[in-house]
C-alpha cells in the first residue's frame, strides 16, 4: 500500500495540511516542526507526487526566466552560468523548475513570455536584466503577473520588487581608487546603453570625476557587448585618441579581458601604461595576466536571491521590496599609480 500524507502527519503528529506546507517549504512553518515532519517522511519513505500536486493547485511549480535580446552574449559570459547556478539552486530548495526563454530577438522573446503566461506554463517570471521603457515588464504589469526583476527598475521602483548591487556606488568607488592613485584621464566602458546597470554604473564613474573636479571627456566613453570582442573593440578606439586615457572603469571581466589582450598586441602594457578596474570578479579576473583588479557583485547571491524572492511572492502573495545585494572591492595587479606616495584604497 501507498504511503500517503495522512500516514506521515499521523507519525508527526500533525496535521495533514501541515505536510503538505512542509513539502511546500512554506516559511510560515517552524524549522522544528519541518525536521519532525522531514523525519517521518523519510522513516516511511514518502515521496511526494509534485505533479499530482501541482495539477490540485493548479499550479506547474516552474519559473520562467527571460534573457535579454542578446542572450547569445550571455552564453559566451561566465556571468552567465553563475547567475543560473543561484537561480538553480534558490528554486531547487523550494521544489520549483526552471524554464528558460530561448528567443533570439526582441520579439522573439516578447512572444515566449506571451507563451509562457497565457499558456499556463509557468507560475511567475525572472526577468535577468532591467532596461528602459520594457514592454515585457509592461506586459506583466498590466496582466497583474508575478515577476522579479535582476537589477534595478527603471521606473513603478517602489512597486516591482527586484534584487541588484548598488551599481551607482560601485562604480563611483572604482573611479575613485583610479583617482587616489593619480589618475586624471579615466575612461569608462560600458554595455548597453539601456540597461540599467549601464546606466548606474555610467552615473557613479560621472559622480566620482565631478567630486574630484576631473572634467569628463566624452571619447573617453564607449559601449561595446559583453564579450572579449567588445573589449577589443575598445582599446583600439581609445588608443586612436589623440590623447588616450591612463586607466579604465569596465563593466565586464571578459571585455576586460578583451582590452588587454588588444593591447599587448598594440605595444601597450597593463598596469604600466594602462590600469584596468573591472567588474564580476568571475575565475578568469584571478587567473589574467596581470590578474584584474575587480568589483565583486556576488552573482551567484543574485540569482539565489531572485528565486528566493520570486517563490515568496508565490507562497504568500506578498510582493518583497528591492534587495540590494552587496559587492566588495578585490584588489589585484591591473593598476598602478602614476604618482609620488599614492596609496591604493580598500573597500
Amino acid at each position: 500500500m501507498a504511503i500517503t500524507i495522512k500516514d506521515v502527519a499521523q507519525l508527526a503528529n500533525v496535521a495533514p495540511s501541515t505536510v503538505s506546507r512542509v513539502i511546500a517549504n512554506n516559511p510560515r512553518i517552524s524549522e522544528k516542526t519541518k525536521v519532525r515532519v522531514r523525519k517521518a517522511m523519510t522513516k516511511l519513505g514518502y515521496h511526494p507526487n509534485f505533479i499530482a500536486r501541482s495539477l490540485a493547485n493548479q499550479s506547474t511549480r516552474i519559473i520562467g526566466l527571460v534573457m535579454p535580446s542578446s542572450s547569445n552574449d550571455y552564453y559566451q559570459n561566465p556571468f552567465f552560468p553563475t547567475i543560473l547556478q543561484g537561480l538553480s539552486e534558490g528554486a531547487q530548495e523550494n521544489h520549483y523548475s526552471l524554464l528558460l526563454s530561448t528567443g533570439k530577438t526582441e520579439d522573439e522573446i516578447y512572444e515566449g513570455v506571451v507563451n509562457m503566461v497565457q499558456g499556463g506554463m509557468v507560475d511567475g517570471i525572472i526577468l535577468m536584466y532591467s532596461r528602459m521603457n520594457d514592454h515585457i515588464l509592461t506586459y506583466l504589469r498590466e496582466r497583474d503577473f508575478p515577476f522579479v526583476i535582476i537589477g534595478k527598475p527603471y521606473d513603478y521602483i517602489e512597486e516591482i520588487t527586484y534584487v541588484d548591487n548598488d551599481n551607482v556606488l560601485a562604480a563611483e568607488q572604482a573611479t575613485d581608487y583610479l583617482i587616489k592613485l593619480g589618475h586624471e584621464r579615466v575612461g569608462f566602458i560600458g554595455g548597453d546603453e539601456s540597461l540599467m546597470m549601464t546606466i548606474d554604473r555610467l552615473s557613479g564613474y560621472e559622480r566620482a570625476l565631478e567630486r574630484a573636479g576631473i572634467d569628463r571627456r566624452m571619447e573617453y566613453t564607449l559601449h561595446e557587448d559583453f564579450l572579449h570582442e567588445g573589449g577589443q573593440a575598445a582599446a583600439k578606439r581609445l588608443l586612436s585618441i589623440d590623447e588616450p586615457p591612463t586607466a579604465l572603469v569596465v563593466s565586464d571581466d571578459l571585455m576586460a579581458l578583451g582590452i588587454v589582450h588588444s593591447l599587448r598586441e598594440m605595444g601597450v602594457r597593463t598596469p604600466e601604461e594602462m590600469s584596468i578596474v573591472s567588474f564580476n570578479n568571475v575565475l578568469f579576473s584571478e587567473l589574467s595576466l596581470p590578474a584584474l583588479t575587480s568589483v565583486d557583485i556576488n552573482i551567484f547571491d543574485l540569482g539565489y536571491q531572485a528565486a528566493k524572492g520570486i517563490i515568496h511572492m508565490l507562497q504568500t502573495g506578498d510582493a518583497p521590496a528591492g534587495t540590494i545585494i552587496p559587492h566588495h572591492f578585490v584588489e589585484r595587479h591591473s593598476c598602478r599609480s602614476i604618482k609620488q606616495g599614492a596609496m591604493a584604497m580598500t573597500y
